[in-house]
């Protein structure tokens, strides 16, 4: 076989191999530090890095203006997510594994207090508080269990 034909065979068997691994789910609440990577990139965002006594916050700037902050351990873990601005970012996203939890406890919420408002779901592993209106959204999420001896829940502003 010719060695451009083997290159080619090579690089296309790894393509597919790439195609068919399963996703490891994007950086988020419970992810570690290559996560936050990928969500700046999904997000199209441009990612700051801001030092605190109990690890570090990956701060980042989407398109259209609003900030998403991903609080890290010392451990390069993520324990929590707040954002603000006129957009509300992909939750789905920035929650990982603990979206379906929130989003079920969401919908019970809501119908039990429905219409507008503040939304606060809580959860002996999972705090999440949000609302805003149009051209001001805010919320955080934090995985209690993963929050280091440190932090101080409280400190975490939107």
């Amino acid at each position: 076989m010719a060695p451009g034909v083997a290159r080619g065979l090579a690089a296309a068997a790894g393509i597919l191999a790439l195609l068919a691994a399963p996703r490891a789910a994007s950086a988020s609440l419970g992810g570690d530090v290559s996560s936050v990577t990928v969500d700046w990139s999904r997000l199209n965002g441009v990612d700051r890095v801001v030092a605190r006594p109990d690890g570090h916050v990956h701060e980042i700037r989407l398109p259209g203006g609003t900030i998403v902050r991903e609080y890290l351990s010392a451990a390069d873990v993520v324990f929590a997510v707040t954002w603000r601005g006129p957009f509300r970012p992909n939750l789905r996203q920035l929650l990982g594994g603990y979206f379906e939890v929130f989003e079920q406890e969401a919908q019970a919420a809501r119908s039990r207090r429905p219409g507008r408002g503040p939304l606060v779901v809580r959860r002996p592993e999972l705090v999440v508080e949000m609302g805003g209106h149009v051209r001001d959204f805010f919320g955080r999420a934090i995985a209690l269990n993963l929050v280091p001896q440190a932090a101080d829940a409280a400190d975490i502003q939107y």
